[in-house]
């Protein structure tokens, strides 16, 4: 009798350990894509108009909050080929799928750095160049701090690096 307690309270432990490890593994990130020669075509306007970019924003933390992945909020504007080469870069079908896997995003329209400078501010960041990119935790801990303009020459990165930048940044939610 006692035998088969023991070993019920075995089972039991490891059935709960396994239930454990799969709610912490549906935390991490999934693999980063390999990107080869994959070809990337610039995104010449790739933000909406930017009367929307606080719903928008606010948007992306209620479905972190739902999720419990971080947000990725990329400030930019439609004339910099900095993020013409970003977008394109996250319009890869492979790095597309990544990023719905893995992050809530808002893309946030800065123009020409004169609107929604009020955004980046309240998580702790000064967009001083575009693209600027805030990963945030869904309570708003900003995640990537020091390196918000990491980004901001993406035109001379490869497609490669700005992916494992994101996942880097995105591991540490």
């Amino acid at each position: 009798m006692r035998l088969n307690t023991l070993m019920l309270r075995a089972m039991m432990g490891i059935v709960a350990g396994g239930l454990t490890c799969s709610v912490a593994l549906a935390r991490t990130m999934t693999p980063t894509p390999t990107l080869t020669n994959e070809p990337v075509r610039p995104v010449v306007v790739p933000y909406a108009a930017s009367q929307g970019a606080s719903a928008a924003v606010a948007g992306a933390f209620s479905r972190a909050k739902v999720s419990g992945r971080p947000v990725l909020l990329i400030f930019g504007g439609n004339w910099s080929p900095d993020c013409w080469a970003v977008s394109g870069v996250l319009a890869l079908p492979s790095v597309s799928a990544w990023v719905a896997q893995n992050f809530e995003v808002a893309l946030v329209n800065v123009a020409r750095r004169n609107e929604n400078m009020d955004i980046s501010r309240q998580y702790g960041a000064e967009v001083e160049a575009v693209p600027a990119v805030l990963v945030l935790s869904a309570d708003g801990k900003l995640l990537n701090g020091g390196a918000v303009l990491a980004l901001s020459h993406a035109r001379q990165m490869t497609s490669q690096a700005i992916v494992d930048l994101l996942a880097a940044w995105g591991s540490k939610g």
